[in-house]
């Protein structure tokens, strides 16, 4: 919750390239950064628990009501593996997504099964995409570039979802 707008997506795959210099071991990195990653998901989950109550005691409020509250656990218990996964791809939801899923009471067993492999992805994918590809010629003359990529492509889906929101 405390920096949702750093870019995550681009920090892994420097990190791996980084890596693949000889300048980090990489299982050494990425199991850091998969632990960071969950524990930094988990602490989400249970301030979003702890808080979550005590926000929706105004019944009177737009956002913070007893329906909203209702309807948000229907959704994360639903589509809650799905959001928790693929919001770790997405800069600001993976910030969001499991504070929401704590406040909405999704069931923390399933919130860390899908944590745990989307951190896993997540973790993996970019590190290592950094590790196998950081050392080619055109990655390294224009790492620069790579990271504007990275995070044009990271921002992509909430681009389309508001394009298609104002049609």
């Amino acid at each position: 919750m405390v920096t949702p707008f750093l870019p995550g997506d681009s920090l892994l795959f420097v990190a791996g390239a980084v890596a693949a210099t000889g300048g980090m071991d990489i299982v050494t990195l990425c199991a850091v950064l998969f632990a960071a990653a969950v524990i930094g998901d988990n602490t989400n989950y249970w301030v979003g628990h702890a808080i979550g109550p005590r926000a929706f005691r105004w019944e009177q409020s737009r956002f913070f009501n007893k329906t909203a509250l209702d309807k948000t656990h229907a959704f994360y218990e639903r589509h809650g593996g799905k959001t928790v996964i693929i919001a770790r791809f997405l800069p600001l939801a993976r910030t969001f997504a499991p504070f929401v899923a704590g406040v909405a009471r999704m069931t923390y067993p399933r919130f860390f099964a899908y944590d745990f492999f989307g951190g896993a992805l997540w973790i993996g994918s970019l590190t290592l995409a950094g590790y196998w590809f950081g050392n080619l010629p055109f990655i390294k003359n224009n790492l620069s570039l790579m990271i504007v990529v990275i995070v044009a492509i990271s921002l992509l889906p909430a681009l389309i979802g508001w394009l298609r929101h104002r049609r």
